[in-house]
C-alpha cells in the first residue's frame, strides 16, 4: 500500500470536509438533529480544525505525524456525536455521522502506522520529538 498517497487522498479529503463544515455548518447541524445553541459554532471549530489537517497533510503527506493528529481530531468528533447522541431529534443522524467518523478513525489509524513503519519513526526527519 502506498502510504504517502493514501497521506494525500486524506489531506485532500480534511480540506474538503473542512469546507463544508465551514459553510454548511447550519444544514450540517439541521441534517443532525442538533440545531441551536452552540452547535453551529462547533462544527465551525472542527471544519477549521479539518482544513488545518489537510493543509498539513498536503504538505506532508509522508509525515504520519500529521495523521496522527487527524486520529485525535477524530476522537474529539467522536466524543461530540457521542454527547449529542442523547440530545438530538434525529438518532439515526447521529447514530450514521458516529459509524462514519469511526470508520475514517479506523483508515487514520492504518495510514499513521503505515506511515510509522515505512519511515522507522512518526517525527519527519531533522526535527526532534517533543519533550
Amino acid at each position: 500500500m502506498d502510504y504517502k498517497k493514501m497521506g494525500m487522498a486524506l489531506g485532500v479529503f480534511s480540506v474538503g470536509l473542512g469546507l463544508f463544515e465551514l459553510i454548511g455548518a447550519r444544514r450540517a447541524a439541521r441534517t443532525l438533529g442538533v440545531e441551536g445553541g452552540a452547535s453551529e459554532g462547533v462544527i465551525r471549530i472542527f471544519g477549521a480544525r479539518e482544513l488545518v489537517a489537510g493543509a498539513m497533510l498536503l504538505r506532508g503527506p509522508a509525515v504520519s505525524t500529521n495523521v496522527w493528529n487527524r486520529v485525535i481530531g477524530d476522537v474529539a468528533d467522536l466524543g461530540t456525536l457521542l454527547v449529542a447522541a442523547p440530545r438530538t431529534s434525529r438518532p439515526r443522524a447521529v447514530a450514521g455521522a458516529l459509524a462514519f467518523v469511526a470508520g475514517a478513525t479506523a483508515l487514520d489509524v492504518l495510514v499513521a502506522r503505515g506511515l510509522d513503519q515505512q519511515s522507522g519513526r512518526t517525527w519527519p526527519a531533522g526535527e526532534a520529538s517533543p519533550a
